[in-house]
């Protein structure tokens, strides 16, 4: 069989595409934040600067927060332990740079090209999420920065883009590793 008709073949075997009313919806963690990139690598890096500048931002919310927090007190509740919350959410976000720098060093690394620029740009854009204009209140901030939450699919994609990674990057190294010590070449010579 040719490559024509096979080619044919399959696509007589592939069921129509069902109309764009009925596509299933996208899961809350699978989406991709507005102004985000959809590739791997610059997404993991566009969540590690919207994490960073997030995380940047505490010692200048801090105070509105604490605020809000002590004025809007749920009965028999302290505010030390309201506040404790943002202490937990910090160490979180240290650990999940960590998890995001490794999985971006482990794709540069497997890159045959330089994409760090890329990455760069992406960590910038991530941050710029949390500018404000000046008519932005403190209050209104603090909101903000209060009820964000990274998104669920960073975790998901900078796991596999590291997994990935870390496989190329294996196979690079073993397609251009010297041979053994001892090790005789045997390919052909040719004499010019």
């Amino acid at each position: 069989m040719t490559p024509l008709m096979i080619a044919l073949a399959l696509l007589a075997q592939t069921p129509e595409a069902a109309p764009a009313e009925a596509a299933a919806p996208v899961a809350a963690e699978d989406r991709i934040p507005n102004g985000a990139p959809r590739d791997d690598y610059p997404f993991v890096a566009w969540c590690y600067g919207a994490l960073r500048g997030y995380l940047d931002m505490k010692s200048e919310v801090m105070p509105e927060v604490t605020r809000i927090e002590n004025q809007f007190r749920k009965p028999g509740t302290r505010l030390a332990d309201d506040l404790k919350v943002y202490e937990d959410m910090e160490r979180n976000g240290k650990s999940q740079l960590k998890t995001f720098q490794g999985a971006l060093t482990a794709a540069e690394k497997a890159s045959v090209r330089p994409i760090n620029a890329v990455g760069a740009q992406a960590v910038r854009q991530g941050r710029q999420t949390w500018s404000a204009g000046p008519s932005v209140t403190r209050a209104r901030k603090a909101q903000e920065w209060m009820s964000w939450a990274l998104p669920a699919r960073c975790d998901t994609v900078a796991a596999s883009l590291e997994a990935r990674s870390r496989l190329m990057g294996a196979t690079l190294r073993m397609n251009t590793e010297a041979p053994a010590p001892g090790h005789t070449d045997t390919s052909p010579q040719h004499d010019h």
